[in-house]
């Protein structure tokens, strides 16, 4: 593969680029980060702002105002954090919901309810989130690969082809669980008996 981009036209550029960011928005939980950098605007900026009513000049920036400033940094560098490492989501997410909690005191009511607001939506996103499995490109994978099979060997049945393999690392936690207890295959009358 060539890293020379001489002869690629812009459109071309343009398409690489936004297939780049939707591969960078795929693997990790874009949204909720988003969500969070933006909590901390109006949480760390309003309490230095001066609100001008007519000739009325009201000034928020209290003695909190440093805890708010910094509630405010800490919420953006979760969102960022969410982004360029995935793997520590549900630590950000739940940080990033304290942190919401903690400025409806600390910061104006949360940044006037919508810093609270986009700081909790974005914790909740991103401990929610689960890295997606490749099932479709799996399952396009196993169908180029039993076409090739049945074209090459006529004898071959289709059911003697293995299904692909899942990447390791996608997919749910839950996905091998089954609803079964371990115990349950070693001995199937162990269960029926606490159950009588």
């Amino acid at each position: 593969m060539s890293t020379n981009t001489e002869g690629l036209s812009i459109s071309s550029l343009l398409t690489r680029g936004r297939v780049a960011f939707r591969h960078f928005r795929w693997r990790r939980p874009f949204w909720a980060g988003l969500f969070t950098m933006i909590a901390g605007l109006p949480i760390g900026y309003i309490p230095y702002r001066n609100v001008t009513l007519g000739d009325l000049t009201i000034r928020m920036a209290t003695t909190a105002g440093a805890g708010s400033l910094v509630i405010g940094v800490l919420l953006c560098v979760l969102g960022l954090t969410m982004w360029f490492q995935p793997h520590v989501r549900i630590f950000a997410g739940v940080a990033a919901i304290l942190l919401a909690l903690v400025s409806l005191i600390v910061s104006n009511f949360g940044g006037f309810v919508v810093g609270y607001l986009f700081g909790l939506i974005g914790g909740a996103m991103s401990v929610a989130w689960m890295p997606g499995d490749n099932t479709a490109a799996a399952a396009e994978a196993g169908t180029a690969k039993s076409e090739t099979a049945m074209s090459d060997t006529a004898g071959e049945r289709a059911g003697d082809i293995e299904p692909p393999a899942a990447t390791p690392g996608t997919g749910s936690a839950l996905a091998g669980f089954e609803g079964a207890a371990p115990e349950r295959g070693k001995d199937p009358e162990k269960g029926i008996q606490r159950a009588e």
